[in-house]
Order: structure tokens, then C-alpha cells, then sequence
């Protein structure tokens, strides 16, 4: 199981939200090349980016930000946050992005997905966001009644690299991963999925790895806060033979 150190960029600067509420965010440093670098240099195998502006204003607000991260390190990188059509997609990827994810769009214009994953093999990941089971767009502030495993399932056959969940109500709380839905959601498909939201001890991660289906593990304020040891993390990872995918 591969661990995600999570880089959230708001206004150029590293955070994290409590629960998706861009009023409640947290700084944690003003330079997120700095803080890829020592991730990187932890061991980490890849970082998971966000641009938080761009998911609410539908468009890439912190570009230069990511693009300083992606000059700083070697290991492969995915974001996700206002992407929204192929010139975006292909833009990012060329710049540097092993993968990116795509969220909104995969609610709101589910063909572009589909001609992405075709366009880009293995580079396009759909971002699963869902409060109460319910999947959440636009920077989580718009709420449908389509079901996370639904939505899972309708990429099921574009060859998507992975899927993104994260559990709204737990995400940047600290109270753990909504383990239930995630391995529900893993079992339910075929695509990858990685877990986000509340991952925030190395219990956390023991027990996501024990379900053998989770293929991946998001962290931010953990690391952080300094309640997960990312080194640490890692290696107890390795030695326990969770594996990665």
C-alpha cells in the first residue's frame, strides 16, 4: 500500500482544511517546494497535490506553486482541483504530472473522463468525494444524490488509473478513515482505490492495509501536526508487507 503525503495549496500556501471548509484552514508553510523536497527526501514514493482555489473556482489557481513542486523532486506527483477539460489535462501532464484527478467533471461530464483515460493511459484518476455516502463537487460545496460506489462503477470499463476517496466528514478531523466505505467501495470495482480523509496514526494505515484491497493511503495534517512520522510510516509499512499498488 503506497502512503500519499498530501500537499493542499490555498493562496500559494501548504494547509489544511477541517471538513472541506475553506474558512477553516490551517497554514503550515508558505513554500510547498520546500516542504515536496522533504517529503521526498523522507522516502516518500509519491505526493498527492491539491489545488484548493482551483476546485472551487473551476479552473488552476496555484499553478506556479505546483509547478515549483514538481522542479523540486523526482518522485511522481498527482493533482487534482479545477480540471476540467483535455487542454488542462494534457497542459499538466506534459509539465510533469505523472497523474491527474478529476473529480467534478467526472459528476458533470463523465465522456471527458472517458477520453482522457483513453487519450492518457494510466495518467487519469477520478477523485471520489462523498459526505454521508453522497458524492460532493465544486470544492465539496455542491451536493448530488449519486452514490460514491455508482459513480465508481460508471468508470468501471475507461481504463482510469485509480480512485481517489475521500470521506468529507473526516477529512483533516484527525478521528481515522471511514475504513467501512472505503473497503466497501474497493470491493465494489475493480479500479485502485486509495483512501483520504482522517488518516492520521499508523493504526490508521495498519488497519487500511489489512483490508488487502485498499491500494493506497492519503495523509496531510498528520504529518504535520508531527502525529504521523512519515519515515517512520513508511518503513512499518514495508516491514508489515502491505506491498503497494
Amino acid at each position: 500500500m503506497i502512503l500519499y503525503p498530501a500537499i493542499d495549496l490555498k493562496d500559494g500556501n501548504c494547509v489544511r482544511l477541517l471538513r472541506g471548509d475553506m474558512e477553516a484552514a490551517t497554514v503550515f508553510g508558505s513554500d510547498p517546494a520546500a516542504q515536496a523536497r522533504a517529503f521526498q527526501d523522507a522516502g516518500a514514493e509519491w505526493l498527492h497535490l491539491v489545488d484548493l482555489n482551483g476546485a472551487f473556482e473551476g479552473k488552476p489557481v496555484n499553478a506556479s506553486a505546483v509547478e515549483a513542486i514538481l522542479d523540486a523532486i523526482d518522485i511522481p506527483a498527482q493533482l487534482g482541483g479545477g480540471i476540467r477539460d483535455i487542454a488542462t489535462i494534457e497542459a499538466w501532464l506534459s509539465r510533469g504530472l505523472r497523474r491527474v484527478i478529476l473529480g467534478t467533471v467526472a459528476v458533470e461530464d463523465p465522456d471527458l473522463v472517458r477520453e482522457a483515460a483513453d487519450a492518457f493511459p494510466g495518467r487519469i484518476a477520478v477523485g471520489i468525494d462523498a459526505r454521508n455516502g453522497k458524492v460532493a463537487t465544486r470544492g465539496w460545496a455542491t451536493e448530488t444524490t449519486i452514490t460514491a460506489t455508482d459513480l465508481a462503477r460508471r468508470f468501471e470499463d475507461a481504463g482510469v488509473a485509480a480512485i481517489i476517496y475521500t470521506d468529507i466528514d473526516r477529512d483533516g478531523a484527525m478521528q481515522g478513515p471511514n475504513i467501512p466505505a472505503t473497503e466497501a467501495l474497493a470491493r465494489a470495482v475493480s479500479i485502485p482505490v486509495i483512501a483520504s480523509g482522517g488518516v492520521s496514526s499508523m493504526d490508521d494505515l495498519r488497519a487500511l492495509a489489512r483490508t488487502r484491497v485498499i491500494a493506497g493511503a492519503i495523509s496531510g495534517r498528520a504529518l504535520y501536526d508531527g502525529a504521523l512520522d512519515l519515515s517512520q510510516a513508511l518503513t512499518a509499512l514495508r516491514h508489515d508487507g502491505a506491498g503497494s499498488a
